[in-house]
């Protein structure tokens, strides 16, 4: 009995996170609920009701909302990612999120550090659009990814998960973009919506 609490007690602490972790996947979360606050604020104060987007209106609001949800799923995956034993997922099913969540933003921030480097090289738009805060919007994606990465690989080896939950959450992530950036607007345009492109 003694020998089973003591192994119990040694798994108990491979699987909980140090405090690094715990302080990134907090940090992780805020960053998530804080970024989907801004939906929020852009859908309260009507900021496309009128301008260039006026016409895309009805469109943006499904696509805030879709986005502002995704962002708070963000923060609870990171959450559940250092929770002792989360109940809503497997361990596997949790892995999946994870993995998808760091994939997908690392997709995110790489197409858009290729988007400046062919803006800055003149190959497309103009170099009017490298500004502090397109550069600084960049900069908080990719801590973001990073921090997601640190919530990845902890979480990867504290479960000791195999290569085929990682292999599907980095799977799925261009499949949630495309979705989110192709499939959705698409649909809202076929639904009469949004009006074509």
């Amino acid at each position: 009995m003694a020998l089973t609490t003591a192994a119990n007690d040694r798994h108990e602490a491979q699987i909980r996170p140090g405090a690094g972790v715990i302080l990134t996947a907090v940090l992780v979360a805020l960053f998530c609920l804080g970024f989907a606050v801004v939906n929020v604020v852009f859908e309260s104060t009507d900021r496309f009701a009128d301008g260039t987007y006026s016409e895309y209106v009805s469109g943006l609001t499904v696509m805030n909302w879709l986005v502002v949800g995704l962002k708070v799923l963000g923060a609870v995956v990171a959450l559940l990612s250092i929770a002792d034993r989360p109940r809503l997922l497997s361990p596997g099913c949790l892995g999946v999120l994870v993995w998808g969540a760091f994939a997908l933003l690392s997709l995110y921030v790489l197409g858009s550090l290729v988007e400046a480097v062919g803006i800055g090289l003149g190959l497309m738009g103009s170099t009017d659009q490298l500004t502090i805060r397109s550069i600084a919007y960049v900069l908080f994606f990719l801590l973001l990814a990073a921090g997601y990465g640190v919530l990845t690989v902890s979480y990867q080896r504290r479960h000791g998960l195999n290569r085929g939950v990682a292999i599907l959450g980095i799977l799925g992530a261009p499949v949630l973009l495309g979705a989110l950036l192709v499939a959705v607007p698409t649909l809202l345009t076929v639904l009469g919506v949004m009006p074509g492109m």
